[in-house]
């Protein structure tokens, strides 16, 4: 039997491939499908079909791709919207893969044709079951999708697929989630990396509840949308483009990066250190790893994207920007910074000073006017405290607040290490901020007497 997780990084995405005898299915399977090819031949199967849990909203989903790869029927959720791919799911359709049948179970609440998928062992008993963005380890999907004029409504047919077709399915089922810890998909998902049904009837917080009122009332709560969303929407319904269809970046010399990117977005995903250095006009910061997670809430689909890069991984980060769809990648600076600079190209600079220096420079009272700014979020503030005096506005919110930062004194820019509050910079940059300053290295090491940490 073939049965692997494929856990896609940053988006913390969890697709499966399970196989039997000569057939393999995959469930939610990423854009750059190859991993799932080379699984099914090396265990000497073809993969024939494709299911999906829900309409995704925070990666491209890869049933199309893989489709076109493989040959594979493509079956999905939520029948009722427009899909231009594949056929509709409905409650009790079975799949069979070798010695084992999948049945699909009707569980919506995080979209209203939300599917289950449960996989029943050679003797036809219940042994795992594919929960998609319903239940998660810890956590439960989010029910704001719809607005929050429907999240009640929602929140209670979640109820009812949880407690009346998914936690009957017995204790010992293996749950298998769409998402593991750092997903938008929820809240908090807790960081164990397997669960089962009876743990989480147990331990997941959000199934501690009397009944269905108090469920809703817990459920019914507002979460952040990235933008993005809404283009993961599209692509998900109408299948996004083929791989083999889109142009790979093209290396650019310094002049032919000056001229081709002059009105498009500029992306740099070198560390913060190196941007902080030298880097070119307007662009936006964010780090190779960062890409999954900030990608989506500061880059256009309407421009093409520019990158300069110096992590010998180019790849990869063209491979994390297309997971959330942005193929519209149309250079890259070869040789870098240095030869941006060897063509005598001008650049900026921010600058940056790390925490013992601001601790020491605020207790002198030499800022009198400085203006710490905080881009946490609130969960770090309640885990490690909040400086005094500081303004907190979570990075994501920031081109939205940004005329809450005064343009007059000198900005602080401060995070969990400095990474985020070199985003930050730029976004400020950008907007014609100049007094800026990232602090690295985050809490660790505070020690202003003036600005204490209040925990």
């Amino acid at each position: 039997m073939l049965f692997e997780r494929v856990e896609s990084e940053g988006l913390a995405h969890y697709s499966y491939i399970v196989g039997d005898g000569n057939e393999a299915l995959v469930i939610d399977p990423r854009r750059d499908c190859d991993l799932y090819q080379k699984m099914a031949t090396s265990a000497g199967m073809r993969i024939t079909t494709v299911l999906e849990t829900h309409r995704n909203e925070d990666y491209v989903v890869g049933s199309v791709e893989l489709s076109a790869r493989s040959g594979a029927d493509i079956f999905h959720a939520d029948g009722h919207l427009d899909y231009r791919y594949g056929e509709a799911v409905d409650d009790g359709m079975r799949w069979k893969v070798g010695r084992f049948e999948v049945e699909a179970i009707s569980t919506p609440g995080h979209t209203l044709g939300s599917m289950s998928y449960l996989l029943r062992d050679s003797g036809g008993e219940p042994w795992i079951v594919f929960t998609g963005d319903d239940l998660f380890a810890g956590d439960l999907g989010r029910v704001d999708l719809m607005g929050m004029e429907r999240a009640g409504e929602m929140a209670g047919l979640l109820y009812d697929s949880i407690f009346d077709r998914l936690l009957p399915l017995g204790d010992g089922v293996i749950a298998c989630p769409a998402h593991g810890a750092g997903s938008v998909c929820a809240a908090s998902i807790a960081d164990r990396k397997w669960t089962t049904l009876g743990i989480e009837r147990k331990r997941n917080p959000k199934l501690q509840v009397e009944g269905k009122d108090e469920f809703v009332e817990k459920m019914a709560v507002e979460l952040e949308m990235p933008p993005y969303f809404k283009e993961m929407e599209r692509l998900n319904m109408v299948g996004a483009p083929l791989l083999c269809t889109v142009a790979d970046p093209l290396p650019l010399s310094a002049q032919e990066f000056a001229e081709a990117a002059g009105d498009e977005f500029v992306l740099d995903n070198r560390t913060e250190l190196a941007f902080g250095a030298a880097h070119l006009s307007g662009s936006l910061s964010i780090w190779l790893a960062g890409i999954p997670s900030f990608a989506g809430w500061f880059l256009p689909y309407d421009r093409k994207i520019f990158m300069v890069d110096e992590t010998g991984d180019l790849d990869k980060a063209v491979r994390l920007l297309r997971r959330l769809g942005f193929d519209r990648i149309g250079g890259h600076l070869s040789g870098g910074m240095i030869a941006w600079h060897t063509a005598g190209m001008e650049s900026g600079t921010i600058n940056t000073a790390n925490v013992h220096d601001l601790c020491r420079r605020l207790d002198r009272q030499e800022k009198e006017r400085a203006w710490i700014l905080d881009v946490r979020g609130d969960d770090e503030l309640e885990r490690s405290g909040r400086i005094t005096g500081a303004h907190q506005i979570h990075v994501t919110k920031l081109p939205e607040r940004i005329g809450e930062v005064p343009r007059d004194r000198p900005i602080y820019i401060f995070c969990g290490s400095g990474l985020r509050s070199m985003m930050a910079a730029s976004i400020l940059r950008r907007e014609g901020l100049e007094d800026l300053t990232v602090i690295l290295g985050g809490l660790a090491g505070w020690s202003s007497a003036r600005c204490p940490v209040v925990r």
